[in-house]
C-alpha cells in the first residue's frame, strides 16, 4: 500500500502542483467535478457526500455504471482506449490534458494513473481511497 501511497502522491502532486483549481469537464463542457480541491468542498471529487465524489451519481467519475466513470465510457478516464476522457482545465479555462488512464490523452501522468488503476484491479472505491487519501 505504501507504493501505492508514493505513487499517488507523484501522480497528484507532479505536474499538478497549482494556485488555481484543476476542475475535470466532458467534452460537451459537463462539469465532473475539482481534481484538487478540499475533499470538504462540495465541487471535490473527493467529497464521497457530493456529486462528484459519490459512487453513485451521475456525474461522478467513481461510479462505475455511469459514463464518467465506467471502464467502457467513451468519456470515462477507466476506459483505455478511449482519447475522450475528462478534459482538466483551471478556472481561467488553460488545459492542461485529459485525466485518463489513456497514454496518449495528453495527461502527463496517465501511465502512473493506469498502473495504479491495474494495481486496484479496478476497483474505483478503493482507487478513490487511495486517490484522496481516506
Amino acid at each position: 500500500m505504501n507504493r501505492i501511497f508514493i505513487m499517488i502522491l507523484f501522480c497528484v502532486y507532479s505536474g499538478l502542483i497549482f494556485s488555481q483549481e484543476l476542475l475535470l469537464f466532458s467534452d460537451d463542457d459537463k462539469f465532473l467535478g475539482c481534481l484538487n480541491c478540499s475533499e470538504y468542498s462540495s465541487e471535490s471529487i473527493c467529497n464521497q457526500y457530493g456529486d462528484y465524489g459519490s459512487e453513485y451519481s451521475s456525474v461522478s467519475i467513481w461510479n462505475e455504471y455511469s459514463n464518467y466513470g465506467s471502464e467502457f465510457g467513451s468519456e470515462s478516464p477507466w476506459n483505455e482506449f478511449s482519447s475522450n476522457g475528462p478534459k482538466i482545465v483551471d478556472r481561467d479555462g488553460n488545459y492542461y490534458g485529459r485525466f485518463s488512464i489513456n497514454s496518449i490523452s495528453g495527461y502527463s501522468n496517465s501511465e502512473k494513473l493506469k498502473e495504479i488503476y491495474e494495481l486496484l484491479n479496478g476497483d474505483l472505491k478503493k482507487i478513490r481511497d487511495v486517490f484522496c487519501e481516506e
